[in-house]
């Protein structure tokens, strides 16, 4: 993995995205590397400094606890497979390796002895850098999170805005639900209900902090942002409703809009907080 870029790059050539096919052949180049060097020895099993064999954390048959957890026949053998994946398959398998990536460290001690341990830890923070360089470049962009789960990085000049941290306001009533929003509307099979869910999850944050906005913005903006909310099948359904829009363009910038407006209020609401002590 390197950050250098080559001639075409650097005069400002546009860089071929990699399709499926070509995502499927990186992730079992570095699957393979990391392999080799024992970071699924914890899992699969590994031959100890002895040569003995030593059975992995999976069992004897990976193929079935596989198919145990995920469901799904003909995922393994990974070297035998891959190349068939569909992307619900290979996002399937990445998941799966994360919940069984570690590190194996062997070495001796300072007295002589003879150690081997695994670091999950470890093991993890490397698999999700390796993984995550291959997963950027993808469609529209996907990243591995720390739990484990890929998520969608979306719109390019948006993904500051869906990575900054919401400053601590009120863990249950905004903090835990505008998280949820967020994960919802980035989970990479997210579909137009998962959006509208996602922007009502928000407008309702938006709900509970309008008593305190009227503080902080105009009362035209205040109440435009709950027209929108009100009358785009968004919130409250019933017939009145406008409902003869583009919902993959729409629901997206009214999510980016909301996520926007609450960030903005709630650092406005902690600082007139701070400025009123």
């Amino acid at each position: 993995m390197s950050d250098r870029k080559y001639y075409s790059m650097r005069r400002g050539g546009l860089p071929e995205k990699p399709d499926l096919s070509m995502l499927c052949r990186l992730f079992y180049s570095m699957f393979d590397r990391l392999s080799k060097s024992g970071y699924f020895d914890e899992a699969f099993g590994y031959r100890d400094q002895s040569n003995d064999p030593v059975e992995g954390t999976l069992g004897p048959d990976i193929g079935a606890e596989m198919f145990r957890r995920l469901k799904k026949t003909d995922l393994y053998p990974i070297h035998r497979r891959y190349q068939f994946y569909s992307e619900d398959d290979l996002f399937d398998v990445i998941e799966f390796l994360y919940d069984c990536v570690s590190k194996h460290e062997r070495g001796t001690t300072e007295h002589g002895m003879l150690y081997e341990r695994f670091n999950a830890d470890a093991g993890r923070q490397e698999f999700r850098l390796e993984i995550n360089d291959l997963l950027r470049d993808y469609g529209d962009g996907y990243e591995l999170s720390e739990e484990g789960e890929i998520l969608s990085l979306g719109a390019e000049e948006m993904r500051p805005l869906l990575e900054q941290e919401l400053p601590q306001y009120d863990p249950e009533n905004v903090d835990s639900r505008v998280q949820s929003a967020v994960h919802r509307f980035r989970y990479h099979t997210a579909s137009a209900e998962d959006k509208r869910e996602a922007v009502s999850q928000l407008a309702n944050v938006l709900e509970f902090l309008r008593p305190k906005l009227k503080g902080v913005l105009p009362s035209k903006d205040e109440g435009d942002l709950f027209n929108i909310a009100n009358n785009f099948a968004i919130r409250h359904h019933n017939p009145a409703q406008k409902t003869q829009y583009d919902e993959g363009i729409w629901l997206d910038w009214i999510f980016y809009c909301y996520l926007n407006t609450i960030h903005v209020s709630v650092n406005l609401l902690k600082r007139a907080e701070e400025n009123s002590q």
